[in-house]
């Protein structure tokens, strides 16, 4: 029995950045959308071109991705103007995406009080605004704002308005519960009535979180016939939130009652990618994960001291309704600390290397792990430090240079033109090939300062690091008080569209944010195949 195709559409970039506290950066958003489109959804919604600069820069220059299709998000073009004079709808038909997608009124009220025209006139600007981005060859949607709200008080309008579009040549037809305040046995009802005019294959939900029904709204509207599906990494949104792709997705890959009756285009190799995608969410946005997130939280398959787990090690299944690492989680017997191996080949798999379960290396990396996650450290989002972190313990990457010693310092001073200026100075000493080499840099911070100094002059191996750039760095007190833990996350790029995370972690900010940049070059020149240094030099722990 053939299985239906459903859909995925996340909208972390657009609706996402509509939560309070989140301000996603232009390389915040490159991030998510490359991370997604490895991980196989159908369609990333990147924002509304013209709306913001941010916005505006990212569809500038998109994000070349391999399988999903990136989506420009707008409205329809506005009352009295036509679709090809309307300064709003230009830059999202002028977008360089394959797909658009534009929000129009379902709800006659909306229509009256918001909007001030007539029904029909409405109507003309769905069905204008539709075939202006089908003329475009874009693959148009229409998200049905406030759908739910709109056919409870009208249903013979909303219906219009769909058929508008669906007449003007929409590939998918949007429901959206708007206000989050639909529950699921209506959402089942008024989509089961839907599609007697609209075919599910052409419907899609969207969902908010305010009664905490978001997924299970969507799993009622997939049941009743919609065959796309819309939500955000971990639930973000405004007010409460979207539907959770991190919780929707693994429920459709791994529930009999959706396995067997659909395809969501996520095999079981890509699920394992679940947990990082969601934690390199939290670690861009630098808040913590949620320990207790159902299928990635580090507490999601956590057992304590006791019967419960006596019981899992005798039968998992007794208390975990879908095996961790399929998720790329890993079960934590608190008690007796029994698991990741599997885990961590599956990540050294993912770094090119292939050990053996049995291999008593793995058992000692696992521990360096454990310790380090411990100490404060956080792999998920950082693999260019984890994969440093084993192959130094396996042997496994080159000696390049040994740091001697460095110093940054932020100075406070007077300009020329009498102002007060903070200048950043940093001085980085180096033994490359048995030659101490000693670089001195300014920059816009300490920072910046010791990621110019050290780089400014490395022997033979500054020709490999001259397109290596720092593009984002954030900082996490991980502990309070007079001795509190800092944690450094530095993302970095080149010329050829290879983007890394490096970790760092001290009591000292500058020292963890050292320990990163050390990270970022080191996993640079190991890319590049640089040769090893001269001589025996000290390795960095």
């Amino acid at each position: 029995m053939s299985r239906e195709r459903i859909y995925l559409f996340d909208t972390t970039l657009r609706d996402g950045a509509q939560t309070q506290g989140v301000d996603f950066s232009v390389e915040d958003k490159m991030a998510i959308a490359t991370a997604l489109d490895r991980f196989g959804v159908d369609y990333v919604e990147g924002g509304w071109p013209g709306a913001n600069p941010t916005d505006t820069a990212f569809f500038g220059a998109p994000p070349k991705l391999a399988r999903a299709k990136l989506v420009a998000f707008g409205m329809t073009k506005r009352p009295g103007r036509s679709a090809s004079n309307d300064p709003g709808l230009a830059p999202i038909l002028e977008a360089k995406v394959p797909a658009n997608c534009l929000v129009a009124k379902t709800w006659d009220f909306h229509v009256d009080v918001a909007l001030g025209i007539s029904n029909e006139e409405n109507l003309e600007l769905i069905r204008d605004s539709v075939a202006a981005s089908v003329a475009r060859g874009r693959e148009a949607m229409m998200d049905a704002e406030h759908f739910f709200d709109g056919f409870k008080a009208n249903p013979s309008y909303a219906i219009q308005c769909l058929e508008a579009a669906a007449e003007s040549g929409a590939r998918w037809i949007v429901l959206c519960d708007t206000n989050g305040g639909t529950l699921p046995d209506e959402v089942e009802k008024i989509v089961g009535d839907v599609v007697k005019s609209i075919p599910g294959a052409r419907l899609g939900i969207h969902t908010h979180n305010d009664t905490e029904n978001a997924v299970a709204n969507s799993l009622a509207a997939i049941r009743a016939g919609v065959r796309q599906v819309q939500g955000t990494i971990n639930g973000l949104g405004e007010r409460c939130g979207n539907a959770n792709l991190i919780s929707l997705i693994p429920s459709l890959v791994l529930k009999p009652q959706y396995a067997e009756r659909f395809d969501c285009g996520i095999d079981a190799e890509r699920l394992k990618q679940l947990t990082g995608i969601s934690r390199l969410l939290d670690e861009l946005l630098n808040r913590a994960p949620n320990r207790h997130a159902a299928y990635v939280g580090a507490n999601a398959f956590a057992h304590k001291g006791g019967l419960h787990v006596s019981a899992v090690e005798k039968d998992p299944k007794t208390y975990e309704h879908v095996d961790p690492e399929a998720v790329g989680n890993a079960r934590k017997i608190l008690v007796s600390d029994q698991a990741g191996r599997s885990n961590l080949l599956v990540r050294l798999r993912d770094a090119g290397i292939e050990l053996s379960p049995a291999d008593p290396r793995v058992a000692r990396l696992l521990e360096d792990v454990k310790q380090r996650e411990f100490e404060g450290y956080s792999f998920d989002g950082a693999d260019a430090s984890f994969e440093l972190m084993a192959r130094r313990s396996l042997g496994l990457i080159k000696d390049y240079f040994d740091v001697v010693s460095f110093r940054a310092m932020a100075e406070r001073r007077i300009n020329a033109k009498g102002h007060d200026t903070v200048v950043s100075e940093a001085v980085v000493k180096v033994m490359v090939d048995g030659e101490l080499l000693m670089s001195v840099a300014e920059g816009n911070g300490p920072v910046n300062a010791l990621d110019q100094a050290l780089r400014k002059d490395l022997g033979r191996y500054s020709s490999y690091l001259a397109d290596l750039r720092l593009v984002d760095f954030k900082v996490r007190i991980l502990t309070s008080g007079t001795e509190a833990v800092t944690r450094v996350l530095i993302e970095s790029a080149d010329a050829k569209g290879n983007r890394w995370f490096t970790v760092g972690v001290d009591a000292n900010i500058v020292n963890a944010s050292f320990e990163a940049l050390y990270d970022s070059i080191i996993y640079k020149l190991h890319r590049e195949g640089a040769p090893a240094a001269k001589g025996s030099q000290r390795a960095r722990a």
